[in-house]
């Protein structure tokens, strides 16, 4: 109970905050907007193959990816926050008070989740005048393992920044890690369109269950294999980011 109740704390601070500064979550819309705007009606023939003989279809099948790929460059670019805290001292102050180490880190973690969740929702209203269609609760499954996708994204990063505490080196880091994730996920094209060595290497990614998912969702089919598949794997990836960032932050936030 404690734990929740410190998460709570936390999570309302972390929210004030960005409420207060709610061009970040504009910020981080426009270059998704872009692609939608921009790449995706560019998709109508090459994604021929995979059925799409409209421009709805294209759609259909791209704006999962994008944000699936929201969520994970977002999610991965998170830790900066945290060493901006780390440098003005205000995780310095937090450390002595009562409140749990964990709930420090869940609580920002969480604030991140419903950022780049608004972001979603942003782009998925956008995306409907160009044929965009899916069912509300196939939306809110989705939305769920975009969900799980920014919290394990966002709790990496954190790792990520209180391992490497310096912008200069977090940045490739994170640049080098999110770039073949991305592309090996499918999120721009269908992985099923390349040869059949990188479809094999693909499935060895974790985020492509999740887009593979997603694209599940977004075409009517929630009880196929993948969507329970994808939550599966996205699940378990959760639960030992969010293990593996707290024991950082437990052992080096003293």
């Amino acid at each position: 109970m404690k734990l929740a109740r410190d998460t709570w704390l936390v999570f309302q601070r972390q929210l004030l905050l960005m409420w207060r500064t709610p061009i970040w979550i504009a910020v981080g819309v426009v270059q998704p907007v872009f692609y939608l705007l921009l790449f995706a009606p560019l998709l109508k023939q090459a994604l021929i193959p995979m059925g799409a003989t409209t421009y709805a279809e294209a759609y259909q099948i791209y704006v999962p990816g994008l944000l699936a790929v929201l969520c994970i460059f977002g999610g991965l670019y998170t830790g900066f926050s945290l060493l901006g805290e780390l440098k003005a001292g205000v995780i310095e102050r937090a450390r002595v008070t009562p409140v749990s180490r964990l709930a420090l880190l869940l609580g920002r973690a969480l604030r991140e989740v419903v950022a780049l969740i608004a972001q979603a929702v942003i782009i998925t209203l956008l995306a409907l005048p160009f044929g965009l269609r899916v069912g509300p609760l196939n939306l809110l499954l989705a939305y769920l393992l975009l969900a799980l996708l920014a919290l394990m994204t966002s709790a990496i990063s954190y790792g990520i920044a209180l391992v490497l505490p310096n912008d200069a080196a977090m940045a490739p880091v994170v640049n080098t890690v999110a770039q073949p994730i991305a592309l090996l996920s499918g999120t721009l094209l269908p992985v099923a369109l390349a040869p059949m060595w990188l479809q094999s290497v693909a499935k060895w990614n974790p985020f492509y269950w999740a887009v593979e998912g997603m694209r599940s969702l977004f075409s009517d089919h929630a009880g196929a294999s993948v969507v329970w598949q994808g939550l599966l794997v996205v699940a378990v990836l959760t639960t030992a980011a969010v293990y593996w960032s707290a024991r950082l932050f437990s052992s080096r936030i003293r």
